[in-house]
Parts: structure tokens; C-alpha cells; sequence
């Protein structure tokens, strides 16, 4: 399983209008049917650029589909939140693999 993982710092000048626009912008992402579920998650860090910084991690179904992404939906994608934020927003991507995962099992 692997995880694309956004981080985005938003400048203060248009951080509402980010946070509206994100949480229409994640579900059509996971329409592309090549991820099984998203998280937002807000960076509890104080930047020296300023702004605000939050994550998002796409759970991908697999290398193939996440490969496909890449191929079909995501220039599209960084196209559309450049044209709407192009310096107010800076992103770096990394992608993760998930080597194992572990929960509490309290009986």
C-alpha cells in the first residue's frame, strides 16, 4: 500500500478560502477511483515563511493505481490549484510505503 502525501503551507491572505476549496477539491481526487480514502490533517508547526501548513495523505489501492494517477489525472490536478493559488500556496509531495501497520487490541 502506498500513501501520496501533499504538504501545503497556505498564506494567511487566503487561508479560508484554501480550506473551503481543499475539502471540495480531496473528494474529487478520490474519484478517480485510484485511491481507497484521504486525510487532512493540519501541520502543528509555527513556519518562518508564515501562513499555515497542512498535509494530505492519499491511500492508494496499490503501486499500479497510484502509478496511473501520476499518468492520467495529476498534472490536471497541480494545474488547477496553481491557476487558483499560484504564490499563496507552496506543496511538496512525497510518497510513502507502508511497511506495516499495527493497532490496540484491548480485550
Amino acid at each position: 500500500m502506498y500513501i501520496y502525501n501533499e504538504t501545503m503551507n497556505v498564506d494567511d491572505a487566503v487561508h479560508d478560502e484554501w480550506l473551503v476549496w481543499i475539502k471540495a477539491h480531496i473528494p474529487k481526487v478520490l474519484s478517480t477511483g485510484k485511491f481507497e480514502k484521504a486525510t487532512l490533517t493540519k501541520v502543528m508547526v509555527e513556519e518562518e515563511l508564515g501562513g499555515q501548513t497542512y498535509s494530505v495523505q492519499y491511500r492508494s489501492y496499490s503501486r499500479e493505481a497510484l502509478d496511473a494517477f501520476y499518468r492520467d489525472e495529476a498534472e490536471k490536478f497541480q494545474l488547477e490549484a496553481l491557476k487558483k493559488f499560484s504564490d499563496k500556496m507552496l506543496t511538496f509531495k512525497t510518497e510513502l510505503q507502508i511497511v506495516d501497520e499495527y493497532t490496540v487490541n484491548f480485550k
